[in-house]
């Protein structure tokens, strides 16, 4: 249906902004709380946060100290956490079999939230880079990435977080199959609850340069993700990968990096109209962060209209490390 205006001067646009109360009533798309999933790092031991020099105002956090973030998280309305692991260095192996041992860092901080704060909702990243010696998602034999290798890894993976209390799974590797063997795991081993937020649509992107100096791949790693992540040239290839990880089972479905692919968000929520997030990565979130430190823009201001972006977008939440602030704001009469 074609919108009818009547002309310049009976249709003034302006009448409804002239006012607070006028633009309230017309606002189109709306941010809350429930909107947000707030990405923390995590760490072994006990001590002081340990401040990411590349991400201003994110830290590693301990143990200890996570299940206190996700306190706060659940008091400030935050429906859910995502955690990454910065992994002592000498766990970092060539098979990876730190990521699916039980009692490794990342599960061992699920169990502690659920018992502690069983209210949220607790995501994870079901990727091998933070555990791998070369750094990448996958496994590298003779520089090349496995793919059905890397499935089978990423299922043992999947049920050991399962096992330790996970809501929602994360699955941001980008191996062809993954959802699908995932599902079928997760249906075979009793987990019929957990959820797939599917990061289908994950571009080789230069804005995660900050994420992987907080988890400690940036030193790892040994050459570049393109062979399994997106061109940031292609759109298209995003639809098909959405509706290839729906019908093997996902429940959400995710586009990352965030603002750079703002179009990819509004095509997949209009073609699927399934639950569709986006990622407002740590290289958005440093540039936004790092200008509003030299004074050269309003931080508060555009981390709220970055945001509003996502909305607008079409998405249906955000994991944004902006995440506690926003909600204080959000939460201000």
């Amino acid at each position: 249906m074609q919108p009818i205006f009547a002309p310049y001067p009976q249709s003034r646009f302006r009448r409804t902004r002239r006012t607070a109360a006028l633009r309230a009533l017309t606002q189109e798309n709306t941010l809350t709380v429930g909107d947000l999933i707030w990405p923390v790092f995590i760490r072994d031991g006990g001590g002081p946060d340990q401040p990411i020099a590349s991400m201003p105002g994110v830290a590693r956090l301990s143990l200890d100290r996570v299940v206190e973030v996700a306190a706060e998280a659940a008091d400030l309305g935050i429906p859910a956490i995502c955690l990454f692991p910065y992994i002592d260095p000498a766990l970092k192996t060539p098979d990876c079999h730190e990521a699916w041992n039980p009692e490794n860092l990342a599960n061992r901080a699920i169990r502690a939230i659920k018992a502690q704060v069983p209210g949220i909702a607790v995501m994870t990243d079901v990727a091998l880079d933070p555990y791998n010696a070369y750094g990448h998602d996958g496994l590298v034999v003779d520089g090349v990435i496995l793919n059905d290798e890397t499935v089978a890894a990423l299922v043992k993976m999947t049920l050991a977080q399962a096992e330790a209390g996970a809501d929602i799974l994360g699955p941001s590797d980008m191996m062809d199959g993954r959802i699908g063997a995932m599902r079928l795991a997760l249906e075979g081993a009793g987990h019929k609850d957990v959820a797939i937020l599917s990061y289908a649509a994950k571009y080789a992107s230069a804005f995660y340069g900050p994420f992987r100096d907080a988890v400690g791949a940036s030193g790892a790693l040994k050459g570049d993700k393109k062979t399994y992540q997106m061109n940031p040239a292609n759109s298209d290839e995003a639809l098909r990968l959405v509706a290839r990880d729906l019908a093997e089972g996902a429940d959400m479905v995710m586009v990352k990096p965030g603002m750079p692919y703002l179009d990819i968000c509004r095509r997949v929520k209009d073609a699927f109209g399934a639950p569709t997030y986006a990622y407002q990565v740590s290289g958005e979130y440093a540039m936004i962060r790092g200008a509003a430190l030299n004074g050269w823009i309003d931080g508060e201001k555009a981390m709220l209209e970055s945001l509003m972006a996502f909305k607008r977008a079409g998405c249906d939440g955000i994991l944004t490390y902006f995440a506690p602030e926003v909600a204080r704001l959000l939460r201000t009469p």
